[in-house]
């Protein structure tokens, strides 16, 4: 029979029909094969010379190749994988990953945009056939063949390997200018401590002749040309846009703004460069803070004067709009953008869980969780809206018409500000914000690290702090020209072009590639054998159908007509659409090349070489007692 893996036993004295082991490794001998078929659940270990089929649900069928104990032969690996220390850690994680600022402004702003109440119709019918079935997809991946976004692909589809290439890209655009935001938020947060806020009076040195403090005691009329003391705060003192003339004269660089950010980057690389062992706990902190602040902001948003008017247009539902393309667009790209699949960081959490972990009860949680959050911040951003329109004495229309980040710092900072115990609610709120994009931007890194380290492990293998901190360093070079007087600028341009349009076509790359070419009954016979239970029909047809058609919908309304941006007073050139296009094409790119170069060096004729390159050519280990079998 087979000896334990932890056997002493001598190779040396291995005799025919036994099992020897080398260098911690299970050989079988001639005699002592484990054929694998398709349809069985149980491992049977052959015995001497009858060599009985062993059967496993791993969907493969072959015979492990027989070669004698003194070396050449097939080995089962037997490496062991980081695992998470608790499966809250893992919860936590990819609900942090997946709930991020986006939740808290763009999502409430989308919704009143696009039909109040009505608006989440489209939201909930994309999110139950589009982006929960891409998450979940996503998880089971991971979690089955361990492995991160570039060499996940060697057992999948190999042909594909680009796809890993260009979300690892697509990552260090995000990092570029995310975390920008975030030393946005830092700013604000230590520009809080202090017993008047900045952003409440028109008596500092940034602002103008234009101010208006509607909110003093004197008698004041707001004007068309007033602006905000908040806003002369963000626009003239935080980001100092006046100081450059737009996209082609960015100006010099903020050096408040570069402190920040080279403090948030030292935090994320002490919190990252252990792994998921550390990163694990540190989202205990960043995961869970922005809840409780959340529900102190909402409980204070209900109680001030004229909130009820801020929900009312919250949720007043225009059907109309339901007619409309533009809205099931809006509502497709938003569950997309907000879930999260396509950036890597799913499959390199889920790496990292156990064999037999219920990926499907952690897809349907934490993307549950991420779209209530979505929708209970809607509340919290409204029922200040509806406080600021009743101080203005406006219809909350003309107050909500700042959007993304202006939303928060603004709109949200100013009505803070004019509250009671501003201070501390300032301070809770952007700390809220920093833990918010804290824990998006773990996750982020997670994956091109994961990523990178799978695939070159000789070389990076047991070098994972220095390779996190050469990433730390060429992600804040990469975010210098954010941080410039036009800074601004720049970032609204990567947040349109870099991440959109070439994430979406990523994922639709990578559906295709595993339902087509993989096959989707291979991947349900993986998810059964780790859940015990294949996928049902309305998986295997969101998987083969739905979810790619979802994806080409709005990746093509996307192409169709691209997005005319404006931020501020300034007008985005036509050719910024040029530059923008090319960098989302830049890390697209890498999917054809991929395919060129692999279909170039693969031997045989084309049709030889196509069949090669779309054929899994690594096992994949299947956990079974105490030992790994490989799917081969």
């Amino acid at each position: 029979e087979t000896e334990p893996l932890t056997s002493k036993k001598d190779v040396s004295g291995c005799s025919k029909g036994e099992d020897c082991k080398e260098n911690g490794l299970l050989v079988r001998n001639p005699k002592s094969a484990l054929r694998l078929v398709e349809d069985g659940n149980k491992v049977h270990p052959s015995q001497g010379d009858k060599g009985e089929a062993a059967q496993i649900s791993n969907g493969y069928s072959g015979v492990q190749s027989s070669a004698p104990c003194n070396g050449e032969q097939q080995l089962m690996e037997l490496e062991d994988r980081e695992t998470w220390s608790k499966k809250i850690d893992f919860l936590l994680s990819v609900i942090g990953y997946a709930v991020d600022l986006g939740n808290v402004w763009r999502f409430p702003y989308i919704c009143y945009q696009n039909g109040g109440g009505a608006f989440l119709i489209p939201y909930t019918i994309m999110a139950l056939f589009g982006g929960i079935p891409l998450f979940y997809m996503e998880l089971a991946l991971g979690q089955y063949h361990r492995n991160g976004c570039i060499s996940i692909w060697r057992k999948i589809c190999p042909i594909f390997k680009g796809i890993g290439f260009a979300i690892c890209i697509i990552d260090l655009y995000v990092a570029s200018y995310y975390n920008t935001i975030m030393a946005w938020a830092f700013y604000y947060l230590i520009s809080s401590f202090t017993a008047e806020l900045p952003w409440t009076s028109c008596t500092n040195p940034w602002n103008t002749g234009n101010c208006t403090n509607y909110f003093s005691k004197d008698n004041v009329s707001w004007s068309p040309h007033s602006i905000s003391p908040a806003e002369e705060f963000y626009t003239r003192q935080v980001l100092q846009v006046h100081r450059s003339n737009g996209l082609d004269d960015l100006g010099g660089i903020s050096w408040q703004l570069t402190l920040c950010l080279l403090l948030i980057f030292t935090i994320v690389y002490f919190s990252i460069w252990k792994g998921v062992k550390t990163s694990g706990k540190v989202v205990w902190v960043t995961a869970t803070f922005p809840y409780i602040i959340l529900f102190i902001l909402l409980v204070r948003g209900a109680t001030l004067p004229g909130a009820w008017r801020g929900v009312l247009y919250y949720l007043k539902p225009d059907w109309q709009k339901l007619l409309a393309t533009e809205v099931w667009v809006d509502a497709a790209a938003q569950i997309f953008f907000s879930l999260g699949p396509g950036f890597g960081v799913l499959l390199a959490y889920a790496s990292y869980n156990k064999f037999h972990n219920n990926c499907y009860q952690d897809a349907l949680v934490t993307s549950t969780v991420n779209c209530l959050t979505s929708f209970v911040s809607g509340f919290v951003i409204f029922t200040v809206l509806g406080y600021m329109a009743e101080m203005r004495n406006e219809d909350v229309s003309e107050v909500a018409k700042d959007t993304g980040p202006s939303l928060l710092f603004i709109t949200y900072a100013e009505a803070i500000a004019n509250m009671p115990a501003s201070t501390f609610f300032a301070i809770i709120f952007f700390l809220m914000l920093l833990t918010l994009g804290l824990d998006s931007t773990f996750a982020g890194l997670e994956g091109v690290i994961t990523g990178v380290l799978d695939e070159f492990p000789h070389v990076w293998g047991k070098r994972r702090e220095l390779f996190v901190l050469g990433l730390t360093i060429v992600c804040f070079l990469g975010s210098l020209a954010t941080l410039t007087f036009g800074g601004a600028y720049v970032v609204k341009l990567f947040e349109e072009y870099a991440t959109g349009p070439a994430v979406l076509t990523v994922v639709f790359l990578e559906a295709v590639a595993v339902s087509w070419f993989y096959g989707i009954t291979q991947f349900c016979n993986d998810v059964k054998e780790m859940l015990g239970s294949a996928p049902g029909w309305y998986w295997r047809v969101c998987w083969v159908a739905i979810s790619p058609l979802f994806l080409l919908f709005v990746t093509c309304s996307f192409l169709s007509s691209p997005p005319e941006l404006r931020l501020f007073d300034y007008d985005y050139p036509y050719w910024t659409t040029v530059v923008g296009y090319c960098i989302g094409t830049s890390s697209v790119i890498f999917i054809p090349i991929y395919m060129v170069y692999r279909l170039v060096i693969t031997p045989g004729t084309l049709k030889e070489r196509i069949l090669k390159s779309i054929t899994p050519e690594t096992a994949t280990e299947i956990p079974f007692g105490d030992i790994r079998m490989n799917a081969v």
